[in-house]
């Protein structure tokens, strides 16, 4: 096993000496805690990050279409051909016609506004994953003609059904005059639930493109297209290219419209986050300062009797550089344990102090997802360390080049 630096020796020695003034250990001890602290909450507030970044890929990115095409005069009429031309666009994956309708879901008293989404059973998981999070295998049992619709968590727990049970959709009606008349009201069988944990759970819900079509009075008509494509950040681009080659009048919207602001405020809070932490991290670490300048004072004989052995400027300063280090590697260890412990096990702890208070700290119908979500990056660990290392060395260097000040005569002559 090689042999430590000299330097590392003393700076060991130092640190562990049972002689050290009660206030330097004092000092020691606070800087190292605030160092355990700063490192833990950025690693934990980090991988919440990264956590909310996974979910919103998941969870609203893989279940929203990225792209949405409608036609300005509904309903689109003739769509097949462009249906084919959509396809055909350079960063498209996935195409599926759809309609989209604003409804009233009523069960005896109780009432809840959603937007329901007819689609197409055949091309509609080329364009989303929402089927995956259906339970109980009910996007097999959907079938066009029946009168059947599948809801969101949030709106089934509203309406308070389960299914097989029947529920009314009132649909806004008008005459030719625009002239507002009675809504529509529809009879359909709940015959399943999907389940996302978030906002989509309590604003959607899903039937066959043809029974749409019924309620509606659209014919053969749709609303318009939706698109997956292979970049979701060139969306808007992708979803524009798509739309000019419709050749028609049409609006064209990208998921960035309405949830772009998600993945931009995750990495706002990221940056802030770490640069808030950096300065907890740096204030501690400077705290180093301190009782360096009072380790320094505190082994001036020590100091004295290693330059009178011939110890040379640069060996006194890597001794103290050593024990300003030590400090920080101390304290970024332990905080690096106690980060990756919480967050490995941050959604469960959450869940748990919930359980205690009562309260949901995220609700599903305010954002994205109902819980807290946490994703460990080891590369996000490295970078903690070693920012804390290099600060804990910064915080060092002064009172090292001090160390190096001493005169040796002064002080073994006691003056």
């Amino acid at each position: 096993m090689a042999k430590l630096p000299g330097a590392l020796k003393i700076a060991l020695r130092f640190s562990r000496g049972k002689k050290r003034a009660g206030l330097v250990s004092l000092i020691s001890i606070i800087s190292t805690l605030g160092i355990v602290l700063g490192v833990a909450v950025l690693i934990i507030g980090l991988s919440a990050m990264n956590g909310f970044e996974r979910e919103l890929k998941n969870r609203i990115l893989s279940v929203v279409p990225h792209g949405q095409i409608a036609a300005v005069n509904q309903p689109y009429l003739n769509w097949q051909a462009d249906l084919a031309k959509v396809r055909q666009t350079p960063g498209v994956v996935g195409v599926s016609p759809y309609i989209n309708f604003t409804g009233l879901l009523e069960k005896g008293s109780a009432l809840k506004a959603i937007q329901v989404a007819g689609v197409d059973l055949s091309s509609e998981q080329t364009v989303s994953s929402l089927p995956d999070f259906i339970l109980n295998e009910a996007w097999q049992k959907l079938k066009p003609g029946n009168n059947e619709i599948i809801l969101g968590q949030g709106v089934a727990e509203t309406l308070k059904v389960s299914p097989g049970d029947h529920i009314t959709i009132m649909i806004p009606n008008h005459d030719d005059k625009l002239r507002i008349q009675q809504p529509n009201r529809i009879s359909v069988t709940v015959i399943g639930v999907f389940k996302l944990n978030g906002m989509l759970d309590h604003q959607l819900a899903i039937v066959p493109l043809q029974d749409a079509q019924q309620y509606l009075a659209y014919g053969d008509g749709i609303t318009g297209f939706q698109i997956s494509v292979t970049d979701v950040f060139a969306a808007n681009k992708v979803v524009y290219d798509a739309g000019i080659n419709t050749g028609h009048y049409v609006t064209i919207k990208s998921w960035i419209t309405d949830y772009g602001y998600m993945y931009s405020d995750i990495q706002m809070v990221r940056g802030i986050m770490y640069l808030a932490m950096i300065l907890v991290i740096g204030v501690a670490c400077f705290n180093i300062v301190s009782t360096l300048v009072m380790a320094v004072k505190d082994k001036s004989s020590d100091i004295a009797v290693l330059r009178t052995l011939g110890a040379k400027d640069s060996f006194i300063r890597a001794i103290f550089l050593w024990y300003g280090l030590i400090t920080g590697m101390v304290g970024c260890f332990i905080g690096m344990l106690v980060g990756i412990f919480i967050s490995l096990n941050l959604t469960a702890i959450i869940k748990y102090i919930e359980n205690i208070v009562g309260h949901s700290i995220l609700s599903g119908d305010v954002y994205f997802i109902d819980f807290l979500p946490s994703e460990l990056h080891i590369t996000d660990v490295f970078y903690v360390m070693l920012t804390t290392l290099i600060l804990s060395l910064l915080a060092s260097w002064y009172p090292a080049k001090r160390a190096t000040k001493i005169d040796p005569a002064r002080i073994l002559s006691g003056q």
